[in-house]
């Protein structure tokens, strides 16, 4: 036979089978490359085109065609299928945009294929036709008929003459083009009624360029028929294969022949010398049901019937290179130039993928042919790899038109090469990225037929759309919170949300209709529960969301439009960009929108976050949204207790962290739990306790299906941390995984919601002991700087541990600094309190007070309990320890979380925030003991002294039986408006208004005056006559308020009492630290809070303070009572920890 007589005798080189991977769902699977190689596309039963630029490509483009895919073919950019709904449609390639249909069929269409100018397509369909359309008009059609079953396979003559087919009838025709009429007929197959059925799909080819043979597969060989003639000239066949033959290819050479079987065997025998140089059997043995030769290389792409790819490389490695030198430039230009060099500038210069030439080359100039070669042998190494790589025609015919004459080929591919070249002659800068559309969080795609409009934590909402349906129907998790609903879609809705109030549903704007908003409020009282809403005719819906007690809507006007759950139009404002996604969980309303351009793959999005109840504000605004390079938003919403989560397409989800300046942080790839690299997880919600992310797997696909129903599935969530396979790196990543996880806690408590108090102190708990194992851990290693760092997380009950651990592990000297550290922390807890006593104290009877932040009943002496008792003695330290243990919380605890809570309180007569200033450490500050330190006399009277190491550090660590509270506590927090305490300990709340109170009533002047013995620092054990009497002096600032009222009035005559009061306060803290001292000493001297003691008091008084001087055991005797007194009050007080619990988590 003549092939070419220039070409050299082949040898059998071992070819190199690349492991085959997941690609589609079961069913056919058609695969082919683009005109330069550089992209696998194949197409499955889901409905999807993938674009693959390599098999270990993990995240190949998905282009959803419809329902299925039947047969594919690409030519010129353009990428046409055969799809389920009977049509033949074309998209634009590597793009994905639909342009248009070609053709219709009663039946669906069983294989496509272009001719070499890609100027028409051939379709062959079950309904027994075959269809020739003009790709530029597609009203220009030829149909062929004659046969008597659905048509197997079609496939043009290079040379536009003939058109071959095969069909279920077992024949296989060549038809004339021009008239349509048969040529040439042979009965080959077995006959079946349906192509299910077929026993071989029989994907019958022409010989590349010359098309002198026509390969068909016909049971176990490929029968060869010789053009003109139409004899079968020469059989090929192989001892390896067992199956019919399902699959012929031929070479883009045209010198070899590929064909796959039903069992799984490939075999590749080179034409001229019809010897076989390549056999292997499928791993799985699956049927074969689509080759591909790639390009310019001796590579083989190969699908079979379970959706997986396979690549066969180096099937021609050793085949020399004319035949695909006179193929394609692109290889040509590969034996002049090093290939890396040319992938290296590409890649370098990040350039999308180029838009393939429409025309074909064969009206090209031939005058101007020695010109462009010219042209092209004076470009740079680097720019001819480009152009080359980008621009050439595979399907032009000047690649077919001198066989004969291998160098004028060369010629003239490389001048068509210089043609096609001028689109990539320069490098023009970044290349702008597509915007994302919008869409709605968990729903999958709207063109499908069968589709999620949405699924979340309160049920799903399904669309069928089809012949005999066009319904919505909802269904809810939780059944007591609705029944089923199943509804008609007449308006043709397209976007959807669902709550525990309502059903929202949108759809976009027609010819005759509005974009139009429907709800259907079920929880209404009223008859008519549905209500519906026009937009403007020049608005189209593109996003939609529900809150509690609102629904939102953006445009494509960049409007976002607020309404009110049963119908009202509230609030609208403008968006900074085209909407992507919208989403709604409580007050809380999260927009994420198109910031600018993206370049080279990247989106540019921004992230809005609001929140819409009494007090609307706005918490986050033009605040760029982090994804992965060349990513995309996939997912948005909110976790179950209310913070803004979002995941990007690379499967990275990113979660708001509130404390850290509202920051984005990656709490999970759903990638690193997919098994195979086509698998994706399709993000439905996510819980913060228990650290769950819900998610839906799905193999080969990005959305589930909607039959059958997809199964939930639970992942952990884990923060990227270094080294997490050591130990230090895992408890390191969960004492911070614990601490964002739980900061939702403070969030809900600012807003006055509901939360487990339990789960907080657990989390709480846990954290701690984390703490303590990472510091045995660098105790362990020798890391004591290690260990001082950790040493600032810990409360103070875990401080101590530490000191002990440290003590017992004979690290003195670490054990000394943890206890400065921890005396530090004592100290700041004796500012805090000082500050609280100066501008907390109540001002000058009379006064009309209002709720403000410095008075209101819920700021109280958060630590005075805990600093009395370090003050008085070791038993005091002692108990206060004792207290702390019992409550889950220390003083630690609740100054941080009161230095955390300050800045979000709530005031209900005031939005004025008071931050009150530092104040220096007076004397009576600093001579307070260290509560670490327990002299020989139980007395310290200094913070410094001589103090032994051993003592500083040990002194702390005995401890004594527990004191019961006293039986008679009662909660006095009732009647708070917010959340619970942390412990609900009601003497301290009770004793704190009574203080606060204008005018105290005479029943609790005895609770009264016991606070002020306790508000004083106490010296000794030896309780003071002074100190148990029943006397509450006013505090400093009341007396230079009383004395000074009339000149903040004379100055600001407008202000109220309230507005007084805080004028007051500001100036009294820029006082000196002594004249604040002079003014406290001197209250101290003035008398009661309420009124001073009358004469005939005074003298009852001396009378018994001369007679205890007289006889020293009845001074004892009178003494002991109050003390007493004192002791039983300081038990039913509550613990530093209740304190400060309810300071940080109770509002008004």
């Amino acid at each position: 036979m003549e092939l070419n007589d220039k070409r050299t005798k082949q040898t059998k080189m071992p070819a190199e089978r690349k492991p085959m991977r997941y690609a589609h769902p079961d069913g056919y699977t058609g695969v082919c490359f683009d005109e330069n190689g550089r992209f696998i596309i194949t197409s499955g039963s889901d409905g999807d085109i993938r674009i693959w630029e390599s098999l270990d490509d993990d995240d190949p483009k998905s282009i959803n065609v419809g329902e299925k895919v039947y047969s594919l073919a690409l030519r010129n950019g353009m990428l046409v299928t055969a799809v389920s709904n009977n049509i033949v449609q074309v998209h634009s390639f590597p793009e994905g945009s639909p342009d248009g249909i070609l053709t219709r069929f009663t039946a669906e269409a069983n294989h496509v294929v272009f001719n070499n100018a890609a100027t028409s397509v051939a379709a062959g369909s079950s309904d027994f036709m075959v269809k020739i359309i003009e790709t530029k008009d597609n009203s220009q059609q030829k149909t062929i008929r004659g046969h008597e079953g659905p048509i197997l396979s079609v496939a043009f003559d290079p040379k536009d003459l003939f058109l071959a087919s095969s069909s279920c009838d077992g024949s296989v025709c060549i038809w004339k083009i021009a008239d349509q009429t048969l040529v040439a007929s042979w009965p080959l197959l077995t006959k079946s009624n349906d192509v299910s059925r077929a026993t071989s799909i029989c994907r019958l080819e022409w010989q590349p360029r010359i098309g002198k043979f026509l390969a068909v597969p016909v049971e176990k060989t490929v029968k060869l028929f010789e053009r003109d003639t139409w004899e079968n000239t020469d059989n090929l066949s192989d001892d390896s294969i067992k199956k019919p033959l399902n699959v012929a290819s031929w070479s883009p050479c045209g010198g070899y022949v590929a064909a796959g079987s039903i069992d799984g065997s490939v075999v590749v025998w080179n034409v001229q010398t019809r010897k076989c140089v390549e056999r292997f059997q499928h791993e799985k043995a699956y049927r074969i049901c689509a080759m591909a030769w790639h390009p310019s290389k001796g590579t083989i792409a190969y699908t079979d019937v379970e959706g997986n790819l396979g690549l066969l490389e180096g099937v021609l490695a050793n085949a020399g290179t004319k035949e695909l030198a006179s193929h394609s430039t692109a290889t040509t230009f590969d034996d002049l130039f090093d290939e890396a060099d040319s992938d290296l500038l590409t890649k370098g210069m990040n350039l999308s993928p180029p838009s393939p030439i429409r025309q074909p080359l064969v009206d090209d100039d031939d005058d101007g042919e020695d010109d462009n070669v010219m042209a092209v042998v004076n470009r740079s190494r680097h720019h001819r790899a480009i152009e080359d790589d980008n621009s050439h025609d595979i399907g032009s015919p000047t690649h077919f038109d001198k066989l004969d004459n291998d160098g004028d080929d060369d010629d003239n591919d490389q001048a068509s090469s210089a043609k096609a070249a001028p689109v990539f002659a320069a490098y023009s800068g970044p290349v702008p990225t597509q915007q994302q559309k919008p869409f709605q969080p968990c729903s999958t795609p709207s063109h499908l037929l069968h589709r999620f409009m949405v699924w979340n934590s309160t049920g799903i909402i399904r669309c069928y759309s089809d012949e005999q349906d066009n319904a919505i129907d909802v269904e809810f998790h939780d059944t007591s919170v609705h029944h089923a609903i199943h509804l008609s879609n007449v308006l043709n809705h397209t976007m959807a949300d669902l709550s525990q109030e309502a059903v929202l549903l949108a759809c976009a704007k027609t010819d005759e209709l509005p974009s139009t908003l429907q709800c259907i409020h079920f929880n209404s009282r009223d008859t008519n529960k549905e209500w519906m809403v026009d937009m403007p005719d020049n608005e189209n819906i593109e996003a939609i969301c529900l809150g509690q007690g609102w629904a939102a809507v953006s445009t494509s006007a960049q409007i976002v439009r607020i309404f009110s759950i049963g119908g009202v139009q509230k609030e609208l404002f403008s968006l900074m960009g085209p909407v992507v996604s919208m989403s709604g969980h409580g007050e809380q309303l999260l927009i994420s929108y198109h910031q600018g351009t993206g370049f080279d793959g990247d989106q540019c999005l921004g992230v809005q976050l609001m929140e819409l109840g009494r007090r609307k504000k706005q918490v986050l605004q033009g605040v760029p949204l982090p994804l992965n390079k060349k990513s995309y938003l996939m997912w948005q919403g909110f976790s179950a207790e209310g913070t803004p989560v979002f995941a990007d397409s690379e499967g990275i989800v990113r979660m708001l962290n509130r404390s850290l300046g509202n920051t984005w942080i990656p709490v999970s790839n759903t990638r690193d739990h997919c098994k195979g690299k086509s698998d994706y997880y399709w993000v439905v919600g996510i819980h913060e306790n228990p650290q769950q992310l819900r998610c839906i797997p799905c193999k080969g696909s990005k959305f589930p299906p909607t039959l059958p129903r997809p199964t939930v599935t639970i992942l952990p969530l884990k923060l990227p941390y270094c080294q997490t396979s050591s130990e230090k790196g895992q408890m390191e990543e969960q004492y911070w995984r614990s601490v964002l996880f739980h900061n939702h806690f403070d969030y809900l408590a600012e807003n006055s919601y509901e939360f487990d108090e339990t789960a907080k102190h657990q989390a709480l708990k846990e954290q701690q002991e984390l703490l303590m194992k990472m510091f045995a851990l660098s105790c362990k290693v020798e890391r004591e700087f290690r260990c001082e760092e950790l040493s600032e997380f810990m409360t103070q009950n875990v401080l101590n541990l530490a000191i002990k651990y440290a003590s017992r592990s004979k690290r003195l000297t670490l054990a000394q600094r943890l206890s400065n550290i921890a005396q530090e922390k004592a100290t700041a807890l004796v500012t805090i309190q000082d500050e609280d006593d100066d501008f907390q104290a109540e001002p000058k009877a009379g006064y009309k007070r209002s709720v403000t932040k410095w008075n209101s009943p819920h700021v109280q002496p958060l630590a005075q309990s805990c600093v009395e008792k370090e003050e008085g003695s070791e038993e005091g330290v002692q108990n206060c320890e004792e207290e702390n243990d019992n409550n889950g919380l220390d003083p630690e605890e609740a100054l941080y979380a009161k230095r955390r809570f300050d800045p979000f309180s709530k005031d209900l007569g005031s939005t004025e925030k008071i931050t009150p200033k530092s104040v220096t450490l007076t004397n009576s500050m600093l001579a307070r003991p260290n509560p670490f330190k327990i002299t020989s006399g139980g007395i310290s009277s200094a913070l410094a002294g001589g103090q032994t190491r051993n003592t500083n550090i040990l002194d702390s660590m005995t401890k004594t039986g527990k004191k019961s509270l006293s039986n008679n506590s009662q909660s006095a927090n009732k009647s708070s408006l917010v959340l619970k305490p942390l412990t609900s300990k009601p003497k301290a709340k009770q004793t704190q208004a009574t203080l606060f109170q204008s005018t105290a009533p005479k029943s609790s002047s005895k609770a009264v005056e016991e606070k002020a013995i306790e508000a004083r620092p106490v010296q000794s054990i030896t309780p003071d006559s002074k100190n148990t009497e029943n006397i509450k002096s006013k505090t400093g600032f009341q007396l230079w308020l009383e004395e000074n009222h009339e000149d903040i009035v004379a100055g600001s005559p407008d202000l109220t009492e309230e507005e007084i009061i805080k004028e007051g306060m500001n100036r009294f803290r820029i006082l000196s630290s002594e004249d604040r001292k002079a003014w406290t000493v001197k209250a101290k001297k003035s008398g009661s809070i309420n009124n001073m003691p009358d004469e005939e008091d005074v003298q009852k008084r001396k009378r018994v303070e001369e007679l205890c001087e007289d006889d020293p055991e009845n001074k004892k005797e009178n003494t002991e009572e109050p003390e007493s007194l004192a002791k039983k009050h300081k038990q039913q007080h509550v613990s530093t920890t209740s304190r400060l619990a309810a300071f940080a988590f109770k509002k008004d």
